[in-house]
């Protein structure tokens, strides 16, 4: 018996990798923790080849594994090969999100025995840079917090209409750095800006009065209708190619008032339209 889908977690220590293998628990996944990389062929053959009928399968991966991560492209590329479905799910965060978790649970980081946090930090992502170029999704869980990410990691995994495309809509502000899984980001910044009213000012995009400021301008309203005019000529196409999800950023300058609202809009339109949409304003607390 094959497996129908075999992923494999991995990604920064702090981003969430323990909670992610929980939630694969919870959608059914038998879930294996630390199991050395060498292991992962025997270990496929073994689950391919039970009595249980094992369809769905969960291998945590991390800086743990030491030097054996240089293994892991090789062997990756060993299970497709014999044609297994092996689903590389990268967990990523920015570098301030991971110390304030570090500092919140007193956990200290594996690689930061003898330097400091910070260091730790850039280490591991050196170390882990062969993986996540080799991810077929990753995941920037700063913006999540843990109900989120919860109801994102089912929402992609477990939605029933699997011929659908799921898109990631994702505003931001550029002061505070891009999405790290951007697949494809817009520049808002060039729209009438709310925040110089003072009326609108306290609001966000979220709210009418801030959807009809925009709306009242020229600009804005040709300039949303070329953006929905692209996806609608792109997704068709997307799905043609085999691409299940799309991470769409949409950036403005503080991330409150025009991401927001363009990002809000999108996400119903292509709703609508079919598509699997959550949309998420990494920012708008922030603004």
């Amino acid at each position: 018996m094959s497996i129908a889908r075999f992923v494999v977690i991995t990604g920064l220590s702090g981003a969430g990798k323990s909670l992610t293998a929980n939630c694969f628990e919870d959608m059914g996944y038998y879930c294996v923790d630390n199991l050395p990389i060498k292991l992962m062929p025997v270990f496929c053959d073994l689950v391919s080849r039970s009595a249980q009928g094992m369809s769905k399968v969960a291998m945590v991966v991390d800086i743990r594994e030491g030097a054996f991560l240089r293994d892991f492209p090789e062997i990756v590329a060993q299970l497709r090969a014999e044609e297994r479905e092996v689903f590389i799910l990268f967990l990523d965060s920015a570098d301030d999100v991971l110390v304030r978790r570090f500092s919140e649970t007193r956990r200290p980081h594996p690689l930061s025995q003898s330097g400091s946090l910070e260091e730790g930090i850039r280490r591991e992502r050196e170390a882990l840079q062969p993986v996540r170029d080799r991810a077929d999704k990753i995941i920037d869980t700063s913006k999540f917090n843990v109900h989120e990410l919860r109801a994102y990691l089912f929402d992609f995994f477990e939605a029933s209409r699997r011929d659908a495309l799921f898109v990631s809509m994702v505003s931001f502000g550029y002061k505070y750095g891009l999405p790290l899984d951007a697949d494809m980001v817009l520049d808002v910044r060039f729209l009438p800006n709310p925040h110089f009213q003072d009326k609108l000012r306290g609001l966000s995009g979220l709210d009418g009065e801030v959807a009809e400021f925009l709306d009242a301008s020229e600009v804005y309203r040709q300039y949303y209708a070329k953006i929905y005019s692209l996806m609608e000529f792109l997704m068709p196409h997307f799905v043609a190619e085999g691409k299940s999800y799309v991470t769409l950023a949409i950036g403005c300058t503080g991330g409150r008032h025009r991401s927001v609202a363009i990002a809000r809009r999108l996400g119903d339109d292509l709703g609508r339209a079919g598509y699997r949409v959550r949309t998420i304003h990494r920012d708008i607390a922030k603004g």
